[in-house]
């Protein structure tokens, strides 16, 4: 092994080892910090089986373009060499006749081949190759939007019922303060024991409530925590202060259909993979043209006879070495109609892809105006329930203090509660909706969602 050898081995292999430290440190640095949305998607990235598939897919798609580069521009060269003892009749290279003796024959040869015309198939696969890198790569793109479209839905799934935890917590707390009070207004006198019933079962409700969203708060985590493939052994930790951010449209949708229609993905994997198709329809209508190739070689052999007297190996290597240049001429005439079924085959699969490339544009276009709608839908439906969540809060205190001083019944307190209560998690959903459909469509305008 050479020094320079030596040294290349090493830095491969320090490289591959700093690089798993690095991902491994990441890893450890995240655990016991509190996550924004921003390092959840980034460290599902990273911790994705998906992207490890696709990074494997991208590498065997490179694999394939070097493959093809090679049987594009360089011939194949095969060497061979064998050796046998005869121990019946043979032919004697000297005389060219029969006799019947014991000899070792050994043979050595070099030949090289290169198809000067074959239909444009090595051209065409040349072609195919660099295209599925490129569709390897944008597999990879749209596997990474969708796991940060999943994490996001998570993530503020996690907040929403985490801070409707904090709101019920809040009504458990005053629910009590209220059968205290109204307990003590009992032994004075100024309440009855109805009431005093009624503030009970309205601390039981609101303790259900909150029973039940702590217990969808810490499913949604795990479930957030499996998008991530965040260690079972650790609690995930998010940021749940999220500012509430101004509801206003931004670009029209027919400028989003036309940038969506030349740069998204899936519509850029169906024009490739229509472009291939076509590449492979061609190279099967030429192959029923003749081809040419071209080939070369060198050998030489050595031989002995038992009890006879043979030149020296040496001698035989450089006499009966012989070189050869030949140049093939091959036409198709009869192949029971292979050729002709793989022409309909691949036509067929070129009108496949295209089928396919007009339905993806389709879907896509649809699916962006269908963004836009929910985005300004939802924009709207926030502004709405935030002005719905300030009244009904301000309702609420007035009704809470009227409460105290017995100016209305635990009945009529517990209505407005109870539309308080829904007008806060209106807010709350109408918000992180809006949220997303935002980030969908930033998403179709060309920004991923992981640089929003």
């Amino acid at each position: 092994m050479t020094k320079k050898y030596f040294i290349t081995v090493l830095m491969a292999i320090s490289g591959t080892f700093l690089g798993v430290t690095k991902a491994w440190a990441q890893s450890e640095e995240a655990q016991g910090k509190v996550m924004t949305l921003h390092e959840c998607m980034e460290y599902a990235i990273s911790n994705s089986t998906k992207m490890r598939i696709q990074e494997a897919a991208i590498g065997d798609a490179r694999i394939a373009r070097r493959d093809a580069a090679l049987t594009l521009f360089t011939p194949a060269i095969n060497a061979q060499t064998y050796a046998y003892y005869n121990f019946g009749r043979s032919i004697d290279p000297q005389t060219n006749t029969y006799f019947t003796t014991t000899s070792f024959h050994n043979n050595y040869s070099i030949s090289m081949g290169y198809d000067l015309f074959d239909g444009f198939k090595a051209v065409n696969n040349y072609k195919i190759s660099k295209t599925g890198i490129l569709i390897a790569k944008s597999e990879e793109q749209q596997a990474e939007a969708d796991i940060c479209l999943a994490v996001m839905e998570a993530y503020y799934n996690v907040v929403y019922y985490k801070r409707l935890s904090e709101v019920y917590q809040e009504q458990v707390s005053a629910a009590e303060a209220s059968l205290k009070l109204a307990r003590r207004q009992e032994e004075l006198g100024q309440k009855g024991h109805a009431d005093v019933v009624e503030m009970e079962a309205n601390l039981a409700d609101r303790q259900y409530e909150l029973t039940n969203t702590h217990n969808m708060y810490l499913d949604q985590r795990m479930i957030l925590a499996d998008l991530m493939f965040w260690p079972e052994e650790e609690e995930l930790q998010i940021e749940t202060t999220i500012e509430a951010q101004p509801a206003t449209a931004e670009t029209d949708a027919e400028s989003i259909v036309g940038f969506a229609l030349a740069n998204n993905p899936e519509v850029q994997m169906a024009t490739w993979q229509q472009q291939n198709a076509k590449r492979e329809l061609n190279t099967a209508k030429w192959q029923v043209l003749p081809t040419v190739g071209i080939y070369a070689g060198w050998n030489t052999s050595y031989y002995t006879y038992q009890g006879a007297h043979t030149a020296s190996f040496g001698n035989q290597f450089r006499n009966n070495r012989g070189e050869y240049v030949e140049m093939s001429l091959t036409i198709p005439l009869w192949d029971r109609l292979s050729r002709a079924s793989n022409i309909s085959k691949k036509r067929n699969a070129y009108k496949k892809a295209t089928a396919e490339l007009d339905q993806k544009r389709r879907d896509i276009e649809s699916e962006v105006r269908r963004a836009v709608q929910d985005r300004d839908g939802s924009a709207t439906a926030y502004l709405q329930a935030q002005h719905k969540a300030e009244v009904q809060e301000e309702a609420y205190l007035l009704n809470h203090k009227k409460l105290e001083q017995g100016l209305i019944s635990p009945l009529e307190y517990q209505t407005a509660n109870n539309n308080y209560l829904k007008a806060k998690a209106d807010e709350m959903n109408s918000l992180f909706k809006y949220l997303i459909k935002q980030a969908v469509v930033r998403y179709y305008n060309g920004i991923a969602y992981i640089e929003q």
